[in-house]
């Protein structure tokens, strides 16, 4: 694949992850909410500050055939900072995956189900 196909497929990732986080978040405004240049080093997504305090993921995207899952991790983690990393997979004619810690997924199904218990009292 010529480099610039190769970045092309990464960008759209980008941008559907953006338009997913528009979609859920209605309070936050396009500028607050961007995909990163390809080739920039960093998150794959930049967030304002508001953003930030709604959406506290650091985005990594990867829409590759072939994937080095463990390499591609490592680098999300290192650049996740503070943040919780959040790794964005998509090959060919497949759906787009997100790969996260277990442990911050089962914090997230324990919040859901105490907020579930709470609306059925």
């Amino acid at each position: 694949m010529r480099p610039q196909s190769a970045k092309s497929k990464g960008r759209w990732l980008q941008k559907w992850v953006v338009q997913m986080i528009l979609n859920v978040y209605k309070s936050l405004e396009p500028d607050d909410v961007k995909s990163t240049s390809m080739g920039a080093s960093g998150e794959d997504v930049q967030l304002s500050p508001y953003a930030r305090k709604l959406f506290s993921y650091s985005v990594e995207c990867k829409n590759q055939e072939r994937l080095n899952f463990w390499g591609c991790w490592d680098q999300t983690v290192s650049n996740a900072g503070d943040y919780e990393p959040a790794m964005f997979v998509k090959k060919n004619r497949r759906e787009v995956l997100v790969a996260i810690r277990a442990e911050h997924f089962f914090k997230l199904m324990e919040k859901t189900n105490a907020e579930n218990v709470q609306t059925d009292d």
